[in-house]
């Protein structure tokens, strides 16, 4: 597999020429990663990959911090505290690339975090060789359990900050489906949406199909609780505003002739400021008691909030530097505008939305995409609309999700190394 290594040019162009030698190891790292895939909270592996390169790199490296994750750190002097984080896990998505590296069983990195860490590794590796061009103090952070949006919260109550340095800026980047090459930052308007997800457990009371009038059929209250639901978007948030609520699970009964005795539904309300998110679960809880009281169920339903993640919403002024530091190393026709977008994650749990878990507060997140669809695959869309183009290419999640590193891998590790490079300090003297 060859790779595409742009000439480095601007003020960071000496960190970066140590890359095109370094991009041989790193891709056969990223292949390996993908193709040992592990599912969240069960990292061991890549963990043990990523802890012995930071090692191998002269990062004093820190093991199973909140699960199996990984810290590693490079003083360099006095300045600036910067980590860069990056998630470890894969999806229960079984591989249909046909990648000669692909996964063969039943997980999946259908989300790029073998790629995020591949990138890390590479900027951590290119900023251990380059000291004499920076100073401060490097955190390379690698995150479990970032699908289950339960990895950053486990590393911050496991004394991330306590440990290892409250930190003056969290950098991340994550995939899109973009052409490779470009990166994506948004602008005074947050990148992703927060989340609530709630499980649900309406109960009813069992009995005989043939006698229907002496049970409670706890499957047609969840179906009058979906049905209902839908009018939470159309009907009571405004128009401009973007909120989404999905039903994504529905599980009641045994046999086709037992009414059961409960019915469960897993739910996601996502939205992009936290008003809208905190007045919508509002909502769904109103309407699931008030379907089960309609509905004569004999108690009260269950509602269980089994994950949350924040709005990433980047800091302005870390965003602003950072846009102009790729547009000097990547070029002007590879840095473009990203709206917001209703994927999540807890990537905002490293700044003010997770005071209450590290207390600081001040802390600056940088976040950004990055491209990795092929020149093929995206020429392949050419003359379709934004929207068409984006619903051709395999998004992220798919079993058909499949990187073009020669492209991706070296304008992500350029992107992230040159990102800690602005946010850290000038050389010493």
């Amino acid at each position: 597999m060859s790779t595409v290594v742009n000439v480095p040019s601007g003020r960071h162009a000496p960190v970066l020429r140590g890359l095109d030698t370094l991009l041989r190891p790193l891709t056969a790292f990223a292949m390996d990663l993908h193709q040992h895939p592990e599912p969240s909270g069960e990292e061991s592996r890549t963990a043990a990959r990523l802890a012995d390169a930071l090692a191998a790199d002269g990062y004093a490296v820190t093991r199973d911090v909140g699960g199996h994750g990984v810290v590693g750190v490079l003083a360099n002097g006095e300045g600036p505290r910067v980590f860069l984080r990056a998630e470890l896990d894969a999806l229960p998505v079984r591989e249909r690339t046909g990648l000669p590296y692909a996964a063969q069983g039943p997980f999946m990195h259908a989300c790029g975090h073998d790629l995020h860490v591949a990138a890390v590794l590479g900027a951590a590796t290119l900023l251990a060789r380059a000291l004499p061009y920076w100073s401060g103090t490097v955190v390379i952070t690698g995150q479990p359990a970032e699908e289950t949006l339960t990895g950053a919260r486990a590393l911050l109550e496991d004394g991330l900050y306590a440990r290892f340095g409250r930190p003056d800026t969290v950098l991340a980047q994550h995939t899109a489906p973009l052409l490779g090459g470009m990166v994506a930052h948004g602008y005074g308007q947050p990148v992703l949406a927060g989340s609530v997800g709630l499980d649900v457990t309406l109960y009813g009371r069992g009995g005989h199909v043939g006698a229907p009038h002496l049970a409670v059929d706890p499957v047609l209250a969840a179906a009058a609780v979906v049905l209902r639901l839908q009018g939470i978007v159309s009907r009571e948030s405004a128009p401009a505003e973007q909120t989404t609520l999905t039903v994504g699970s529905i599980h009641a009964g045994t046999h086709s002739s037992v009414v059961p005795d409960s019915a469960s539904l897993g739910i996601t309300v996502r939205a992009l400021s936290l008003p809208a998110l905190q007045r919508v679960v509002a909502a769904v809880e109103r309407v699931v008691r008030a379907e089960s009281a309609a509905s004569g169920c004999p108690r009260d339903p269950e509602i269980t909030v089994v994950s949350r993640s924040p709005v990433t919403l980047p800091d302005e002024e870390v965003t602003t530097a950072v846009q102009a530091a790729h547009l000097e190393a990547l070029g002007a026709e590879r840095v473009v505008p990203w709206a917001p977008s209703m994927a999540t994650e807890d990537f905002g749990l490293y700044g003010d939305a997770g005071r209450e878990i590290h207390g600081c507060t001040g802390v600056r997140l940088g976040y950004w995409m990055f491209g990795v669809v092929g020149p093929r695959q995206w020429a392949a869309t050419a003359g379709a609309s934004t929207a068409e183009r984006f619903a051709a290419l395999p998004p992220n999640h798919s079993p058909e999700f499949a990187p073009h590193l020669p492209i991706a891998l070296p304008s992500a590790t350029t992107a992230m190394t040159t990102a800690a490079l602005t946010v850290l300090g000038p050389p010493a003297g």
